[in-house]
């Protein structure tokens, strides 16, 4: 397994080896060894999947306020996605900075998003389905995020506004220059 460190402090790209022959292949995709060797060290105690049946779906960019924010472990178990993490730390020299990775059911690829970040992602297939396991369970009062689009966070993402598959909730976020705690 390869992990690399990102440009902001505390996001991973996580790579898993892939063992390959005639039946097909293995991947170890989780190792705790590894993860806590690179700084990360969770009892993960939640995991998610989701469907998006429709290429240019973004759901995102969601975050929980504490004491119930989550850590995050994303990867893509159907289809492929543009991942994107923007970090919201208050003391962060990289506050409203973002990292975007394509994530693949070929590729293997897993992002660690750690607590303190909004967290979205936008299908670039049909029926693209996404895994993530979080440190922290679902608070509905706590629960925040930014509109996908903001022109402050400057995020490349591969769908246009008069395309884009959006939930109401979704599309009525502020921006990151709007959001208050």
């Amino acid at each position: 397994m390869e992990i690399e460190r990102t440009a902001i402090d505390g996001v991973l790209i996580i790579r898993p080896k892939k063992f390959e022959d005639a039946r097909g292949f293995f991947a170890p995709v989780l190792n705790r060894s590894a993860l806590r060797e690179a700084g990360v060290d969770h009892d993960w105690v939640q995991e998610n999947q989701s469907l998006s049946l429709k290429k240019g779906t973004v759901r995102g960019l969601h975050f929980q306020r504490p004491p119930f924010a989550q850590a995050k472990l994303i990867r893509v178990l159907r289809g492929a996605i543009m991942d994107v993490c923007v970090d919201l730390r208050e003391n962060s020299t990289t506050r409203g900075l973002h990292i975007s990775t394509t994530l693949t059911a070929e590729n293997l690829v897993s992002v660690y998003v750690p607590a303190g970040f909004a967290h979205g992602f936008c299908t670039l297939v049909d029926d693209t389905e996404v895994l993530y396991r979080v440190s922290n369970e679902w608070a509905p009062s706590h629960e925040e995020g930014l509109i996908w689009n903001d022109p402050d966070l400057a995020i490349s993402w591969p769908v246009g506004a008069d395309e884009v598959v959006l939930s109401e909730r979704d599309a009525s976020w502020p921006s990151l220059a709007a959001y208050r705690r």
